[in-house]
């Protein structure tokens, strides 16, 4: 008993030093933000012109968390006079703030020059040495460096994923979603991770007299994390009166109870099998370096964060996801100067702080620093959870989406058309191993939204 006293004793102390490192930092970089915000906006404009035929591509794919990170950092830490030029390629299920699920894209890219930032909406289908190609447009963009960051979903469709592209249907979709639920006097949610633990608790508070079954593979409901957080979980599916079935494989049988898919989160990596297959590690998820670069030394201009990289971390969050998001940014603009991308990515404990809710009213925060727990109960005001503070951390105002069509920095067809005829004069060619002579060559930094609504990024729980 005493060890695990003293273990939580420092465990304490640690998130003590954590929370004040983190208000520190926010109070700092928001205090530094003000001081250079005349010199950023005398900056946007005045970039030189690049003529079009000299841009060159660094391409990032996906925009989520990480991927519209990265491509911030990119876009806003290049020099002013740089050539380069940015080309960006839930709880929900169960209550009824659909439209929340939506954070509007480009807050974040305020002030970036208008030569140095194009966004595109559609997928990539796939990646050679060169070049994306992409899906709808079936055209090819090269590029001289590439980020993948196309996280990890269960499926192609709720719950894990909306499955549209745009704003209207993936409310449409969520409101089926909501209705099907409610509609369903007998529901089986299959898989106890996070996702399926949220959903069916959230579905028996919301509807105390649905018989709810939670199936699960494992012996402990949220095998991934430690065994005081699976026991406040375990405790709490059952006080709410479902049904938990711990040790074996759901199958589609004949029982007249609706199935919801929520098991085991797949990583996004399947566009590089055809390039570097050996770079996909058992996991699933794309092996990197301490720089994350890909493992591939053959490969030393692409780069991945975010769910799909290989980092260590057990239970990837938006936290994880931005901090790799900014170590492969810098890297990238180190590199596109000429120079060695010498900036690493270290996993931190303090990133993994979770809530996970019980309910819809009943939430329990949890802190581990892989030896000892911390939990926290709380108690939940608002059906939306933390969507608020989600658009916030996207640089929107919440609930406020002045592009319900979508975001005005996306491409028209035309524009998208024009990347690949003006950067196919260009070679690939430059020597990008460690940065050196990428200097002499005007880039262009692109980035290619695949994976998320082209409104915004879900938050962070899609299937609370």
């Amino acid at each position: 008993m005493a060890p695990r006293l003293v273990g939580k004793t420092i465990l304490s102390a640690k998130f003590i030093s954590y929370l004040l490192g983190f208000l520190s930092k926010a109070v700092g970089e928001a205090f530094i933000g003000l001081l250079a915000a005349p010199f950023k906006k005398s900056a946007a404009g005045s970039g030189q012109q690049i003529p079009e035929s000299e841009l060159r591509n660094i391409v990032i794919v996906g925009a989520s968390y990480a991927g519209y990170e990265a491509a911030r950092a990119i876009a806003t830490g290049l020099p002013p006079d740089s050539p380069y030029r940015v080309i960006v390629l839930p709880r929900f299920c169960v209550v009824n703030h659909e439209e929340k699920a939506f954070i509007p894209y480009g807050a974040l890219l305020k002030g970036v020059p208008s030569q140095r930032l194009r966004w595109v909406q559609d997928r990539v289908s796939s990646i050679n040495r060169e070049s994306v190609t992409l899906h709808d447009a079936g055209i090819d963009i090269p590029y001289d460096f590439l980020v993948i960051a196309t996280g990890s979903g269960a499926t192609d469709g709720l719950p894990s994923r909306v499955g549209s592209n745009d704003r209207a249907t993936g409310i449409e979709l969520l409101q089926k979603f909501q209705a099907r639920i409610a509609h369903t006097e007998r529901i089986v949610v299959v898989g106890g991770g996070a996702a399926g633990v949220e959903l069916a608790t959230d579905a028996k508070e919301k509807y105390p007299d649905k018989h709810i079954t939670l199936v699960h593979s494992r012996e402990a409901v949220i095998h991934r994390f430690r065994p005081e957080l699976q026991a406040v979980a375990k405790k709490g599916i059952e006080d709410l009166g479902i049904e938990l079935v711990l040790g074996e494989r759901a199958t589609k049988s004949d029982t007249d109870e609706k199935s919801i898919d929520c098991a085991g989160q797949k990583p996004s990596s399947d566009i590089l099998l055809g390039l570097s297959p050996s770079s996909i590690a058992s996991s699933g998820k794309i092996s990197v370096k301490p720089s994350l670069q890909i493992s591939d030394n053959s490969l030393p201009n692409i780069y991945v964060c975010g769910d799909v990289s290989d980092t260590g971390v057990r239970n990837p969050n938006a936290r994880f996801a931005y901090n790799q998001a900014l170590a492969a940014a810098s890297n990238v603009i180190l590199a596109a100067q000429g120079k060695a991308p010498t900036n690493t990515y270290t996993k931190f404990w303090g990133d993994g702080v979770i809530k996970l809710t019980l309910g819809i009213t009943i939430s329990v925060t949890h802190l581990s620093d892989s030896t000892n727990e911390l939990l926290f109960n709380g108690k939940e005001k608002a059906e939306e959870l933390m969507s608020a503070r989600a658009w916030s951390h996207m640089g929107a105002t919440p609930y406020a989406d002045p592009n319900l069509e979508g975001p005005a920095i996306k491409c028209t067809p035309e524009q998208v058309a024009a990347l690949a005829v003006s950067s196919s004069s260009t070679s690939s060619s430059a020597n990008v191993a460690t940065g050196a002579g990428a200097a002499d060559a005007h880039k262009t930094a692109a980035a290619v939204e695949t994976a998320v609504p082209v409104e915004g990024a879900a938050v962070e729980k899609v299937t609370v």
